[in-house]
């Protein structure tokens, strides 16, 4: 069974609750917390929230004398609260000998009936497990979400294997003052291997945190876990979003980014191994409290037989779990549903073939959506309506194939047709997909597809767009995905990302579309985030500009070249047609003198007030080695 609790949904976006009482820090004064609960032996429960089912679920309380629950509303009385059938608080006895109260900020709900009880009545309240408040960005609303600007990374340091986050205080330039991190690295068995607190500089710093360097801080030996990563002082986002680099100095080169903060139910897109090859999902638990056995499983995309993992797993513990143990006879291109439980956030998985290694993540697979009857109507307003772009790296060095992945729990069918397109912004080639049931796991292979339509294809370099072909079939929810993986074509290395389609570059909108990642919709301007390699890895890029309808003719992009406490050091303008693409890299665009000017753990933002652009990065150097990641704004 799941987790019964609240993380998130896309009314009211991200919950605070499961993660005040989750964070390590909150966990570690539960502990003294119930041990005080404990000493009754008659004990009452106020929820005036309804936070004392999913407190329970994380804590559970049944060691605890409990006799009654008291509610405030009348509309919770046809409830019951772990088993037991509440009662109105306007009935509570006088004589009661303790009585908890399960809220934070407490002090008004023990203030509208602290009459009603004797005062030898021992009263507890949440408040008693709260942050310490130099941990506080609003001190005076605790479930502030920006008091709980937290998220996971997935984090090693092993076998020559390294980790490294980057991100930029995008925070401080929101607010105009002071931020900082508090990080705890948790190993596999969910212990603490140190805790520290970081001065984020200056706003618009970068931020970077190397498994390396902190190894050698703290004198540790070989890790591979979680960081815990809490922003104080957060404002404009409570995400923590960064880039997230993996790397050992001959054969590992990858990367991913930030794990969505909120546990889900279900993820999807995860590939099975093709014969050579083993894939290890990590699950992270992400919780104070263990995963017991057999709550989590896999199941093959479309099948509803699950094989469950038969082991617990501790309190922000980590697992590899070697998808072949459950599911044996599964082969790529065929996908795996994930059973999480609200478990853990959205997890990494790691493909090993010989001595290479390449990570990427899962994503959310959603239970609130059903088919939406007005997509296939919308054409005339949104021209191609949802779309999901994706590079097509240079032909001469690079193979790449798109694997559309199920990511609703509604998806039976998925009508889909492929797009490829030039860098000039011409469409180059269209194909239908034709309907692809929730089972069917077909990878397609763009040079292929090409070279059997006799499409010579000019340029180095293009991309491709995903849609839905509504002439097949007219199932569609708005969150179309797919895994885009990449290969050289002397095989010596891979990399893959996944997506989701959205609507571009039209003023007029559809339920939050083209999705604004800050303001209302539409979002017509793109802000993007670049991380850049050091020593031997240089950075590549490849930019997109998709436009559901005509839109501007060419972009206006700026690239900004920033040093590591957020100084600008140059700018370079380029153009890209409308529907067409650039790949580019940094050694390329900017000289010798600018890359030596901006120094270590500099950064480029794309900025471009004329139109959303979708991007693309990750490391090359000279072994042919390269990562590839979708980009990141804020």
């Amino acid at each position: 069974m799941a987790l019964n609790i609240e993380t998130f949904n896309n009314l009211v976006g991200g919950h605070s609750f499961f993660k005040a009482i989750g964070h390590p820090l909150a966990a570690e004064k539960t502990a003294n917390f119930l041990k005080k609960l404990g000493e009754f032996h008659t004990l009452s429960f106020y929820d005036p929230l309804g936070f004392l089912a999913p407190f329970s679920e994380i804590y559970p309380l049944n060691n605890l004398n409990t006799q009654d629950i008291y509610v405030q509303r009348y509309e919770d009385l046809g409830r019951k609260i772990m088993g037991i059938s509440p009662k109105l608080i306007s009935s509570l006895p006088k004589d009661i000998p303790a009585l908890c109260i399960m809220a934070f900020d407490a002090e008004k709900y023990l203030g509208q009936i602290k009459h009603l009880v004797s005062p030898d009545t021992q009263i507890f309240l949440l408040d008693l497990i709260k942050l310490p408040e130099e941990l506080l960005t609003n001190s005076r609303n605790y479930l502030d979400p920006l008091n709980f600007a937290t998220n996971f990374a997935f984090f090693r340091q092993e076998n020559q294997v390294s980790t490294k986050l980057t991100t930029v205080n995008y925070w401080s330039s929101y607010s105009g003052k002071a931020a900082h991190l508090w990080l705890k690295l948790i190993d596999h068995q969910g212990k603490t291997l140190a805790t520290w607190t970081q001065d984020l500089g200056a706003a618009e710093s970068s931020v970077v945190l190397d498994s390396r360097e902190i190894q050698k801080r703290f004198s540790l030996p070989d890790f591979c876990g979680q960081l815990f990563l809490h922003v104080i002082g957060a404002a404009g986002h409570d995400i923590i979003k960064y880039a997230l680099d993996i790397e050992n100095p001959d054969d590992v080169l990858s990367c991913t980014h930030d794990a969505n903060a909120w546990p889900a139910d279900f993820y999807a897109g995860l590939p099975a191994p093709r014969v050579d090859e083993k894939v290890l999902l990590w699950v992270q638990n992400s919780h104070p409290c263990p995963i017991p056995p057999h709550m989590i499983g896999l199941n093959q995309m479309g099948d509803s037989k699950i094989q469950r993992y038969p082991h617990e797993i501790p309190p922000f513990g980590s697992v590899a779990l070697d998808v072949a143990s459950l599911l044996p006879d599964l082969q790529w291109p065929q996908q795996i549903e994930i059973q999480a439980g609200k478990y853990f956030v959205r997890p990494r998985y790691e493909i090993i073939k010989g001595n290479r290694k390449w990570i990427a993540h899962a994503n959310v697979e959603r239970t609130d959506l059903t088919s939406d009857p007005e997509l296939p109507k919308l054409k005339e307003h949104f021209g191609k309506g949802f779309m999901l772009p994706a590079p097509l790296l240079p032909l001469s060095k690079w193979r790449t194939y798109v694997l559309p992945t199920p990511m609703s729990t509604c998806q039976t069918y998925l009508p889909l047709k492929l797009e490829v397109y030039n860098p000039s912004g011409e469409l180059i080639f269209e194909n239908s997909l034709g309907r692809l049931r929730r089972m069917d796991s077909q990878s397609f292979d763009i040079l292929d597809l090409l070279k059997d339509e006799g499409i010579e294809f000019k340029e180095e370099f293009g991309h491709v767009n995903l849609l839905y072909d509504f002439e097949q079939g007219e199932e569609a929810d708005g969150w179309l995905h797919a895994l885009f993986r990449y290969e050289n074509k002397d095989l010596t290395h891979t990399a893959e990302t996944s997506f989701g389609a959205h609507m571009f570059n039209t003023v007029a909108t559809y339920k939050n579309q083209p999705q604004s990642y800050r303001g209302r919709p539409p979002g017509l301007t793109t802000k993007l985030f670049l991380r850049l390699g050091v020593q031997c890895h240089d950075t590549h890029c490849h930019l997109i500009y998709p436009a559901s309808l005509p839109w501007h003719e060419k972009s206006s992009t700026e690239l900004q070249l920033y040093n590591a406490q957020g100084k600008k050091i140059a700018k370079h303008a380029i153009q890209i047609p409308c529907n067409g693409s650039l790949y580019w890299r940094y050694s390329e665009i900017f000289s010798e003198q600018e890359r030596q000017n901006a120094g270590e753990n500099a950064y480029i933002i794309i900025r471009d007030l004329t139109c959303r652009l979708f991007g693309y990065h990750g490391l090359y150097d000279d072994k042919g080695r390269f990562s590839l990641d979708h980009m990141f704004g804020f």
